[in-house]
């Protein structure tokens, strides 16, 4: 029986050349390097070369596009050519899922792969086989660099590394993002008009009929951006649009408050809609139906007297709150929560919060900048590049920025002196409560208390103060349960108390009448006595010491027959500490008070009002402006007394 030997097909290549940045970096497999390398191997093998095919930095990872390795698919389909020829199999794919999807292609249109540097044979099973042995160290060899990369990455976003183009507001300085300071309060401008109800086209159309940043290309797409952008509250979201991204907290500085974030994501809704904000609903997002648990909208009647009347409803639970309730609740406390606001985050913070939004350096350099802009701009325009009216423009532009920065800094100046401790907040507080008492008139000429407040005002202060209030129903009625503050607020406060530099009220009954009285935790000796050195600058105050008895829970002094006034009760030991278990009989505490007959001592009654002494008794500390004035009085010694 005659054998006829059928004769083998000729090999058509294909050379197909891939590199990735990584790849080229770590092996060195540049794409010159691999053409030649196959071209002589295909000599070697007497295959014939058909066409080369490169695909230049880009991963083999699945879902990654490779146009010429489609390129090459489809050439194959057409039976230009019948087999692959790559330097390993790597450069091909590095997933098992695609190489199973390349081999079935392979199949079904009588192709082949060939490798110079991997024996593969893909023509039967055991060369199927090893190829996804190979396979499977390759994929694993990418998961273990992309997790490798992954933990290395998350590390640099920690540190305020992020990679991508800075949004508006910011600036990358040593590869890390920080605050540009020329372009911040434009941020800050575009959510707060877009909180009080503008829609994005609105903004948009405010920010270039005012040539904001000189630009007149403002969109509503660019709005909608940066509301939806966490970096602006100080977090960042990588991968955003894919189904795994990875949220950071606090990893930059922000522009805004969370809290002011939020509720501009609340706010989405409605401004699509071209709502305008003309009601101010004081606890809008803070309350939950006590039944579903879904957020209570809030609607209004306006009655013919032109008094309007706020209401908290659930449509499905068919629950209505009057805002009055829930008005009822919160003036127990919020009184002090007004003047706490008003110490320490209107006297203090805007200061303090000058020096480290605004630095010194970044502010002198960003003035630097704009000058050599405009230099830049005035060359151009002595060398034709500008038309006289364009250079006026940018011209205008820029002098405009000048003067905004050298505006900040000279109030950053102004505050670079300034060193507030907190005991400055205690010393503030006690003057307050002074002045309440010997300026009374004055006092409630410039201290706008709770009710003095705009409904703007308030619901500007319940959203950075309060987290939720949470409702119940007792029979039929809906009532207040409790008021949960942000933990944003609560902390420092309570950090404050705990060291003795921030005062709390607490009831007191005086014989028959109820009354209170301000009680500040234990503050070391030294503390006490500069606090009431300070305090004597403005007036006499007194000093004296009593014993608390803890069983009956009374101390007793008497300042009847000289109509002193208590300013505030604080121990002279750490009793929390001494004594856990309230188990000793008695507790000494100090009083620092006023007598009816001690008058204001500063000549200028302003001093008591907007500034405080200084700890070297010899000026004064004004917040506002930073100027200094001479006491018209010298300080009593607290030995002396």
């Amino acid at each position: 029986m005659e054998v006829v030997k059928l004769e083998e097909e000729k090999k058509r290549c294909g050379l197909y050349m891939r590199v990735s940045t990584e790849d080229q970096a770590r092996e060195g497999f540049s794409l010159p390097e691999q053409r030649e390398r196959l071209e002589s191997f295909c000599k070697f093998k007497g295959y014939e070369i058909v066409d080369y095919y490169e695909d230049a930095g880009i991963s083999a990872k699945t879902g990654n596009y490779r146009p010429e390795f489609e390129r090459l698919k489809e050439d194959i389909k057409s039976k230009k050519i019948n087999t692959i020829v790559a330097l390993k199999l790597d450069r091909i794919t590095r997933s098992i899922y695609d190489w199973e999807n390349i081999m079935t292609f392979l199949d079904n249109n009588d192709a082949f792969i060939d490798c110079a540097n991997d024996e593969i044979n893909t023509t039967n099973a055991n060369g199927k086989m090893i190829s996804r042995l190979l396979m499977s160290v390759s994929q694993n060899e990418i998961e273990r660099t992309s997790e490798r990369t992954k933990v290395g990455l998350a590390g640099a976003i920690k540190n305020g590394h992020i990679p991508s183009v800075a949004p508006l507001g910011y600036k990358h300085k040593d590869k890390k993002l920080v605050i540009d300071y020329e372009t911040k309060d434009v941020v800050v401008r575009i959510f707060q008009l877009y909180y009080d109800g503008y829609s994005y086209k609105k903004i948009s159309n405010i920010l270039n009929d005012e040539k904001i940043l000189g630009k007149t290309n403002w969109r509503d797409s660019t709005i909608v951006g940066i509301i939806e952008n966490e970096i602006y509250k100080g977090d960042y979201v990588h991968c955003k649009k894919t189904k795994h991204p990875t949220y950071y907290e606090n990893v930059v500085e922000p522009i805004i408050s969370k809290e002011l974030w939020e509720e501009c994501q609340v706010q989405q809704k409605k401004n699509s809609r071209s709502y305008k904000r003309t009601l101010t609903y004081l606890y809008l997002q803070k309350l939950r139906c006590p039944k579903c648990g879904r957020i209570l909208g809030g609607k209004a009647t306006t009655k013919k007297n032109g008094n309007v009347y706020y209401y908290y409803y659930c449509n499905d639970c068919k629950i209505n709150l009057k805002e009055n309730v829930i008005n009822e609740f919160f003036d127990q406390f919020v009184n002090e929560l007004v003047e706490y606001d008003s110490v320490v985050n209107q006297f203090f913070l805007p200061m303090i919060k000058q020096k480290f939004d605004e630095p010194k350096e970044e502010l002198e350099k960003e003035i630097d900048n704009q000058k050599n802009k405009l230099e830049r701009i005035r060359k151009a325009y002595v060398n034709g590049a500008f038309e006289l009216e364009e250079y006026n423009q940018e011209k205008k532009i820029v002098e405009k920025a000048i003067d905004e920065l050298e505006s900040k800094l000279q109030t950053t100046n102004e505050t670079e002196e300034i060193n507030f401790t907190p005991r400055d907040i205690l010393l503030k507080r006690d003057i307050d409560y002074i002045n309440k008492l010997k300026l009374e008139d004055e006092y409630k000429r410039r201290t706008k208390t709770w009710k003095d407040y705009t409904r703007a005002e308030k619901a500007d202060l319940i959203m950075r103060f309060v987290d939720n209030i949470e409702l119940a129903i007792i029979g039929q009625v809906v009532v207040v349960k409790q008021v949960n503050f942000r933990e944003s607020m609560c902390k420092p406060f309570q950090d404050l108390y705990d060291n003795g530099y921030i005062d709390i009220h607490k009831p007191t009954i005086f014989g028959n009448v109820v009354g209170s009285l301000r009680f500040s935790n234990y503050l070391n000796p030294e503390e006490v006595s500069e606090v009431i050195l300070r305090l004597q600058n403005y007036y006499d105050v007194g000093y004296t010491e009593a014993t608390y008895y803890v069983e009956d829970q009374v101390f007793y002094f008497n300042f009847v027959q000289d109509n002193s006034a208590i300013v505030r009760v604080f121990p002279l030991e750490d009793y929390y500490k001494l004594d856990p278990d309230n188990k000793m009989k008695t507790y000494q505490f100090g009083i620092i008070y006023i007598r009816e007959e001690d008058k204001f001592q500063i000549e200028n009654i302003d001093a008591a009002f907007d500034y405080i002494p200084d700890e070297s008794s010899v000026g004064l500390i004004y917040p506002k402006n930073c100027g200094t004035v001479k006491l018209g009085v010298k300080p009593v010694k607290f030995a002396d007394k």
